[in-house]
């Protein structure tokens, strides 16, 4: 569990306080200063489509399912895939798009690079695993959302995602994680 901060700690502005107790830098994000915990963690409590799904449905076990379905060479970039969100927040993609939040993908881009450079992943994702997040984004869409688009040929996955708790989706990443050696404490 994270260490309690004073007041004054936390009045310091441009960083966050992270679940193991450490200071994070979102404008200057050091390998260092990622650990997998704060990753598991903050991804577990975080609900995928801003909330908006018929019950929680978190980042972490969409982590966990994109892993799930790639090659044994792309599983940690699929599990990492959205690391960037322990440290900043689910953005949907259609926000994203947009110019006006550029910003937002820069900084999104910097956490990115050090999350490559600590994980020793190549910092470009495999197209593999941009392929298994749309499959998952598509099966959640209609498993998990009240609208059902056309799906327009979309890959999806046979089997019905039913929601896992942030308990649960916590530690089947941890479990993950260190399936890839990646320590986690």
């Amino acid at each position: 569990m994270g260490t309690m901060k004073t007041i004054e700690e936390k009045s310091i502005p441009g960083r966050i306080s992270t679940y193991s107790g450490k200071w994070f830098y979102p404008l200057d994000p050091k390998p260092e200063d990622i650990d997998p915990i704060d990753i598991c963690h903050a991804l577990s409590n975080q609900c995928r489509f801003t909330g908006h799904t018929r019950s929680f449905y978190s980042v972490a076990e969409h982590s966990c399912r994109v892993h799930d379905i790639l090659s044994p060479e792309n599983r940690k970039w699929g599990l990492l895939h959205d690391a960037t969100e322990a440290y900043l927040v689910d953005l949907p993609r259609p926000l994203k798009a947009m110019e006006e939040l550029n910003i937002f993908s820069e900084v999104e881009d910097k956490i990115m690079k050090a999350i490559c450079e600590k994980f020793n992943l190549n910092s470009k994702m495999p197209r593999e695993v941009k392929a298994a997040d749309n499959i998952l984004l598509y099966t959640e869409i209609r498993d998990l959302m009240m609208f059902q688009p056309s799906y327009n040929g979309f890959q999806t996955l046979d089997q019905t995602i039913f929601p896992w708790s942030p308990a649960m989706a916590k530690l089947e990443m941890e479990y993950r994680m260190k399936m890839l050696g990646i320590e986690v404490k």
